[in-house]
């Protein structure tokens, strides 16, 4: 099965790890001062895509230059290869419902996508609680391009979750069979898992679903605190690992469960 990284931080390539062709044209676009910034960050600067809002990094997440001139204190806790990860920052006001939008470029199939991802969310009982709306969203999925199925950024300093996900509809295509109406709430969902907090449970090394060499994200600015009562073994169904193979579905484990509990019940 050919992995693709969903968003957040990973080569979230169309083709899994065959674009390599585009590595050095997509750094000639970015400068090797901010290419410098994003290394110091503790993100790989390798595959860096310049786009409306900032930059693209590890596939899915968004830094905006405002991130890049971030100097916060990094918090990481590192203690195994495979765990649940959070933010420094997370959604506060709880209780809270985001509202969640879809763009009319987008494919009127993604409606009901966005339905499943909200389903599956408000099943567990949060105090973080999703409605999809018409207009005026907290969170909004937008339409867009590039060499990536999805992206979206943290929570910021106010406690309020990262308002866009960008979602590439011909990387990711259409449907109304309950496979892929599955495969894309699985993408939808990781990306707002970012939106709210969360990084990427092979965190501590992407190469775990996306294949290739050993590869920490690193902390950055953003932090990438474990969450307790996490596995500290492989969790192979994570709705948070970095890449996803085509036609997947993965519906939130026990694991994802409990994480989700922990930072939202």
């Amino acid at each position: 099965m050919k992995a693709v990284g969903i968003a957040g931080m990973a080569s979230i390539l169309i083709t899994g790890c065959k674009k390599e062709t585009n590595t050095v044209a997509q750094q000639a676009v970015v400068s090797d001062d901010v290419l410098a910034q994003i290394k110091s960050l503790g993100f790989s600067n390798t595959n860096v895509e310049k786009i409306d809002e900032g930059y693209l990094v590890e596939g899915d997440i968004i830094l905006t230059p405002q991130d890049l001139a971030t100097r916060n204190t990094v918090m990481a806790i590192r203690v195994a290869n495979t765990e649940q990860y959070r933010t420094t920052n997370l959604v506060t006001g709880l209780p809270r419902n985001i509202t969640v939008a879809i763009s009319s470029q987008l494919p009127s199939s993604y409606t009901a996508v966005l339905d499943e991802m909200v389903r599956r969310y408000n099943a567990e009982g949060l105090r973080i609680t999703f409605t999809r709306v018409s207009s005026g969203a907290t969170i909004t999925f937008a339409k867009a391009n590039g060499s990536y199925l999805a992206s979206s950024g943290f929570p910021d300093a106010a406690g309020n979750p990262y308002p866009t996900v960008k979602v590439n509809s011909r990387a990711i295509g259409t449907g109304t069979s309950t496979t892929f109406i599955n495969y894309a709430a699985t993408i939808f969902a990781h990306e707002v898992g970012h939106c709210i907090g969360f990084r990427h449970t092979d965190y501590m090394d992407r190469s775990y679903s996306c294949g290739g060499g050993y590869s920490n994200e690193g902390a950055s600015t953003v932090g990438a605190i474990n969450i307790p009562g996490t596995p500290t073994t492989a969790e192979p169904n994570s709705w948070m690992l970095a890449c996803i193979s085509a036609n997947q579905n993965r519906p939130f484990d026990s694991y994802d469960k409990t994480a989700l509990s922990y930072l939202y019940k």
